[in-house]
């Protein structure tokens, strides 16, 4: 459902720069109107995109990760994830992220949805992604890119997330989604995708 616009509520951009280009993030500044007339400044993080693959094992368990985040200075417990290259398929990043990170390929995949994780300052948009009947591999990290693999019991993310084990927001997004799927309480689609 596409939420009606709200003309009192919007915003005009009347000039747009971009202040900062990274290699993976670009920083733009836009002048608004707002709905009062005034003129602000809006800085935000532009970013290409991502997806977070919850891979379900036949032995009910997930697959999560390790990683260290420097932003945060400490390890985050999360989903497997990762960036969209540019005009690539939520579909070919999930399984291309799945075979990368854990060295797992999969079947069937449920699509979730889109979720916006830092509204106020990034355009961010991650597509959360179930994945099971999954098939052991090798990893494929890439260059200097170093995480741990490990299995985990649904409850105990929930309890992760409760006791602020697992604080990164898309996985406690698909720790939500995951209880409501394994309960009964909501349903998915499953596709079979091509693991070529």
């Amino acid at each position: 459902m596409t939420e009606p616009v709200h003309a009192d509520l919007q915003e005009i951009v009347v000039s747009s720069h971009r202040v900062f280009d990274g290699n993976f993030l670009h920083v733009q500044r836009d002048t608004v109107r707002l709905p009062d007339g005034a003129l602000a400044e809006r800085e935000y993080i532009r970013h290409s995109g991502a997806v977070m693959v919850i891979p379900l094992l036949a032995n009910g368990r997930v697959l999560m990760e390790r990683q260290w985040r420097t932003p945060m200075h400490r390890v985050m417990i999360e989903f497997p994830a990762g960036k969209l290259d540019p005009g690539e398929s939520w579909q070919v990043c999930a399984q291309r992220e799945l075979r990368e990170e854990t060295g797992y390929t999969a079947r069937e995949w449920a699509y979730i949805g889109i979720i916006n994780n830092a509204i106020s300052y990034s355009d961010e948009a991650i597509h959360l992604v179930l994945a099971r009947d999954l098939t052991p591999g090798r990893q494929q990290l890439d260059a200097h890119e170093f995480l741990d693999v490990f299995e985990a019991e649904p409850r105990q993310v929930l309890d992760w997330v409760r006791d602020g084990t697992v604080t990164d927001v898309k996985t406690v997004i698909g720790a939500f989604w995951l209880d409501k799927l394994l309960s009964g309480a909501w349903d998915l689609p499953w596709q079979a995708l091509s693991t070529d």
